[in-house]
């Protein structure tokens, strides 16, 4: 699933999924995703959903992690296999193996902004 980078989570990016949320909280390593219109209604993920992602965590078994696969950044559940991890796309698909500059970091946090 695509999701697009909003920039940095320290800086206050404007998004009202994140209005409430406290930016100091965050060490500067993390930066904010923003999960595209390809998200399938009725999952954990909605359109317009917010991700908070810490790059300098190094990602384990069943992570949230976000990868840039052709030049796209990509959200995936990680998969253990040996001494690799295979990364599979959250909403189903093919798995696919990247390499240390595609892996972006672990997802931490996710928010959501809710109509009124």
């Amino acid at each position: 699933m695509r999701v697009n980078y909003l920039g940095p989570a320290v800086v206050g990016v404007k998004h009202p999924a994140v209005a409430e949320m406290d930016k100091r909280k965050f060490p500067p390593s993390c930066f904010l995703v923003e999960i595209s219109e390809e998200a399938l209604p009725g999952g954990p993920w909605m359109e317009g959903d917010v991700l908070v992602v810490d790059e300098a965590r190094s990602f384990g078994h069943a992570d949230l992690v976000i990868a840039e696969v052709e030049g796209v950044y990509r959200l995936f559940k990680s998969h253990r296999v040996g001494s690799r991890c295979r990364l599979l796309p959250a909403d189903g698909g093919q798995g696919c193996f990247v390499t240390a500059q595609q892996f972006k970091g672990v997802v931490v946090r996710q928010a959501r902004c809710w109509a009124v």
